[in-house]
């Protein structure tokens, strides 16, 4: 097994390729195909870039976890001759909030995580209103705080760190666009490229995150993984808001600090407005006739924001369970995803790329038990649901 081919240069791509080269036991060569090699639509560079243990499941807990503990070392794990990346990363934590009809939720959620050893505190109405004077607390049971190992970074930056990582260590990167496979006898055995040419490999990777559908379709396989779109609004609040958390709403609404006095904020549309591959054009009405209403309810000073800016950017939204899919498919054994992650690919990055490249490598997941994760789920109609989707 020499030549490993991944389809994808965002940070799940890069991720997979930089750990497969730190690994002495691997002697191959790793070539990384992305067609846009700016990262104008990946959605890497557009996320809002935040960590969280709170999760349903326990192994996306152990997934943060594991990424966490990169995380706050990675300036030395993607040292390139002695220049560190900073990545920015700000643990200031999670706030979940619940109406009393979602209390019971929440309280089953707290409990899990506290079982797996997150940070976690569970505050009612009263003790919200203390720690956060900022807060309206008007139809809330309860919150669950984030306490440490929660927060957010500069997602754009790890992606350029391991990318940088990657091809000091050896990494070829290949600027094409893929439109199809080689493949017989239940192997793949190349990439054709746009211009006609052809990358052969031993093993392959879609790392094509809301795009890894159409990647998956090349071999008739049909992977429930589509392009939503997510709007992001960045605006600036007069009135300081001391100690804010990353603070999602229980009317979906998130948002948090980015710099002082300034902030981000989005929210999921309506099911029936979230169609697939839609054109990333901001959505300002839906900041218009829900988001402020919402923000200017829950915190009374930012009745008085001023919207500074806003950009969209795509979910691999997994329709199937909202849960990634990493593993090889049965029908072709040396073709590999990892992909799917609906919203916490960025943060989950690290760990699902160490785990992949010890897949590749030693055939075995060897730090993280990354099977619940497999393709096969699908097939079997056994979904592992995250409920914790934002």
């Amino acid at each position: 097994m020499n030549e490993v081919v991944i389809i994808g240069g965002g940070v799940v791509g890069c991720a997979i390729a930089s750990f497969l080269l730190a690994d002495t036991a691997f002697g191959g060569r790793v070539t990384v195909i992305e067609r846009d090699p700016a990262y104008r639509q990946a959605s890497s560079a557009l996320s809002a870039s935040s960590i969280r243990q709170q999760f349903t499941t326990p192994l996306n807990i152990a997934l943060s976890r594991d990424s966490l503990a990169f995380l706050r070392d990675a300036g030395e794990h993607l040292a390139v001759a002695g220049d560190r990346p900073d990545i920015g990363l700000v643990e200031g934590g999670y706030l979940y909030l619940a109406s009393p009809e979602g209390a019971a939720t929440l309280e089953r959620n707290h409990a899990l995580q506290r079982a797996h050893g997150v940070d976690v505190a569970l505050l009612d109405r009263e003790a919200l209103a203390a720690r956060f004077p900022w807060l309206a607390v008007d139809g809330l049971a309860c919150g669950a705080l984030g306490l440490s190992g929660e927060g957010w970074f500069d997602g754009y930056a790890l992606l350029q760190g391991f990318a940088r990582k990657a091809r000091a260590q050896g990494a070829r990167f290949v600027h094409a666009e893929a439109v199809a496979m080689d493949a017989g006898g239940g192997r793949v055995h190349g990439v054709r490229l746009a211009d006609g040419t052809r990358v052969r490999g031993d093993v392959f990777v879609n790392a094509c995150g809301p795009w890894a559908a159409r990647v998956a379709a090349w071999l008739d396989i049909d992977l429930p993984v589509r392009a939503r779109r997510r709007s992001v609004f960045a605006f600036a609040c007069p009135t300081p808001i001391a100690g804010c958390p990353l603070v999602i709403d229980p009317s979906g609404l998130w948002f948090r600090p980015e710099g002082r006095g300034r902030f981000i904020c989005g929210a999921s549309p309506v099911p029936e407005a979230d169609d697939d591959d839609l054109p990333l054009d901001v959505d300002h009405a839906l900041f218009n006739a829900t988001l402020w209403p919402v923000l200017a309810t829950r915190v009374p000073a930012f009745e008085a924001l001023r919207v500074t800016g806003a950009w969209s950017g795509y979910y691999e939204y997994n329709t199937f369970d909202q849960n990634g899919i990493v593993g090889p498919h049965p029908a072709w054994p040396n073709l590999l995803f990892a992909n799917g992650f609906s919203g916490h690919g960025l943060q989950h990055a690290p760990a699902v790329g160490r785990a992949v490249a010890e897949l590749v490598v030693h055939r075995a997941y060897r730090t993280l038990d990354l099977s619940p994760l497999a393709f096969e789920r699908i097939a079997a109609n056994a979904p592992l649901i995250e409920a914790n989707v934002i």
